[in-house]
């Protein structure tokens, strides 16, 4: 913001009857709010006497404070306005020059500046109109920023130094440069617009031209896969498929174990969503059982095979092997913990999150959603936020906490929708309507169940249907039409079969034997469920087997067989 010009007058003048202090108030305005002795010693030509004395009366005249004695003094400007006046009062070409002078001293008297606080010598080189050097540093500090987990100073520092390599000649070195930056950029927009943001999506294609441009480096091979993850986590799911195509096809000519991971853990995922599991079991497990060369974490927003694990434990606990989708999950946390890799962790804990969600263990939930929370909000990740929200918003309904956890949850959904992402929106969308139902407002749940439905039918997000359907079902029944729910839950149960999802064709199988059990046929309750549970192997102990063996001993009790 442009200073008042009343107040700037004002400040110029308090300036200006400094004297020949002035010059020094505009060394250290160029430095920084505030600014060491030894720094200012290194970069103004006076003699120590001279630079103590106007030091002295620049403090004197209370534009400025002192902290410290020199040698080891550091000043800083009462107000950044005054800074900002004493700067502004250079003309350009000393301006320039000064800031040249600061950033070559930094270099030779602070030279651990260059590693610890890269984007002070950015700043200044860019101050100073030299581009390539400015470049050069806010590329360290971006990059410094994304192995910190830091990803809103990431996204600055790095749009800052494509900002200095536009002015440069395209060169080889400067294209392979903006090349890196252009990932790098990509990776923290993830973080922090969200994976299917328009801004993500647009980094990314951006990074692709290059790519292409320059021959698809290898070590690159990363960069169609996050433009396929931003089409995918949309539902355009023959963009994603395609690019994963021909990228596939490389790497399998490249012999490239690093793109093949990422090829099958990608298909793997659209597979999942789409419903059809077993096949997407199949790619995923083949992503896993690769061993590729190390990934450079700068270039990546989390562990690549952090989905792959996450994405199968989904799909096993679908299929019906719960006891192995719940030790998958644990081992992905395991594995992103040993890592230490902030985004790694949040990611793994997602895919817990879903779980736990799906399986009803409400108090787990609710602690995993507020490490999610804690962790979104320290590194900036918007889209993990917004599912922690979510979840904890679920959790706290299930606890009793209604309206709090429905003001959390819908806030949760609201901030997810605006990152762009599609995916996953029928069953958030399922437990809004189940926590509204648990409200008392059912109208609204019922709006919200077939809202969910719509989606699935617009966006070809399968893998949830027959719950969607199931959860319908028993609104109908408690509302009392138990024909329009019998109808329903077969449906689900038709879903289920065909995406081999046993453990959503047992939910089901369960509500409609109750059904029939409460017609008074129990013989029908038993043939309908029987056969469903008959297929999971001895020892399970989940709260859906203990459930449907409940209900199936009961009704052997009335006569037919136990199982």
């Amino acid at each position: 913001m442009a200073i008042p010009t009343t107040l700037h007058d004002s400040l110029m003048a308090r300036i200006d009857r400094l004297g020949s202090v002035r010059l020094v108030a505009q060394i250290g305005a160029a430095m920084g709010r505030q600014f060491p002795y030894a720094l200012l010693r290194a970069v103004s030509d006076l003699p120590e006497n001279e630079l103590r004395a106007a030091l002295a009366s620049l403090v004197a005249s209370e534009l400025v404070f002192q902290r410290g004695a020199p040698p080891e003094a550091v000043y800083i400007f009462k107000h950044a306005l005054v800074q900002d006046a004493a700067h502004g009062s250079l003309l350009r070409d000393i301006r320039q020059r000064l800031h040249h002078q600061i950033a070559e001293a930094l270099r030779v008297h602070f030279p651990e500046l260059m590693d610890t606080q890269p984007e002070l010598l950015a700043r200044h080189y860019a101050e100073a109109g030299i581009a390539e050097e400015s470049a050069f540093f806010w590329g360290k500090a971006g990059t410094r920023s994304l192995a910190r987990s830091a990803m809103t100073e990431a996204t600055a520092q790095l749009q800052e130094g494509l900002d200095q390599l536009a002015r440069l000649p395209e060169t080889v070195e400067r294209m392979r440069q903006e090349l890196e930056f252009r990932v790098a950029l990509g990776t923290a927009l993830r973080a922090v617009k969200g994976f299917a943001a328009p801004e993500t999506g647009r980094a990314w294609s951006c990074a692709r031209k290059l790519w292409e441009e320059q021959g698809s480096p290898q070590e690159f091979i990363n960069i169609p896969f996050a433009l396929a993850a931003y089409h995918g986590l949309r539902h355009e799911r023959d963009l994603a498929l395609s690019l994963i195509d021909d990228v596939l096809r490389l790497s399998h000519q490249r012999n490239d174990a690093s793109g093949l991971i990422l090829a099958y853990s990608e298909i793997g995922e659209n597979l999942m969503f789409a419903g059809e599991l077993a096949s997407s079991r199949s790619h995923l497990e083949r992503a896993l059982a690769i061993r590729g060369p190390s990934f450079q974490p700068a270039f990546f927003t989390h562990d690549p095979l952090v989905p792959a694990r996450g994405n199968l434990a989904i799909v096993l606990f679908c299929l019906g092997y719960p006891d192995q989708a719940w030790a998958a999950s644990r081992a992905t946390i395991a594995e992103a913990q040993r890592l230490g890799h902030p985004a790694s962790l949040t990611l793994s804990r997602i895919f817990d999150a879903i779980l736990l969600s799906l399986g009803g263990d409400n108090a787990a939930l609710d602690a995993q959603a507020g490490e999610l929370i804690a962790a979104a909000t320290e590194h900036g990740f918007a889209v993990y936020h917004a599912q922690g929200s979510i979840f904890g918003g679920w959790a706290k309904v299930k606890c009793g906490e209604v309206p709090e956890g429905n003001r959390l949850l819908r806030s949760g959904l609201d901030a997810y929708r605006a990152t762009g992402s599609e995916v996953w929106m029928p069953h958030y969308r399922a437990l809004l309507a189940m926590s509204l139902e648990i409200a008392g407002q059912t109208e609204e749940a019922a709006v919200s169940l077939d809202d969910a439905l719509h989606n699935v039918e617009r966006t070809g997000e399968r893998w949830f249907e027959a719950e969607l359907n199931r959860y319908k079902a028993e609104l109908l029944l408690r509302q009392g039409d138990a024909e329009a729910a019998e109808e329903l839950f077969r449906k689900a149960m038709r879903t289920a079969r065909e995406q081999q999802a046993k453990l959503w064709e047992l939910r089901a199988a369960v509500n409609l034997a109750r059904l029939h059990r409460d017609r008074g046929c129990p013989g029908d309750a038993r043939g309908i469920l029987a056969p469903v549970y008959g297929w999971f192997t001895e020892g399970f102990d989940t709260p859906d087997l203990k459930e449907a063996k409940a209900l199936l001993d009961a009704l052997a009790r009335t006569g037919g067989p136990s199982y």
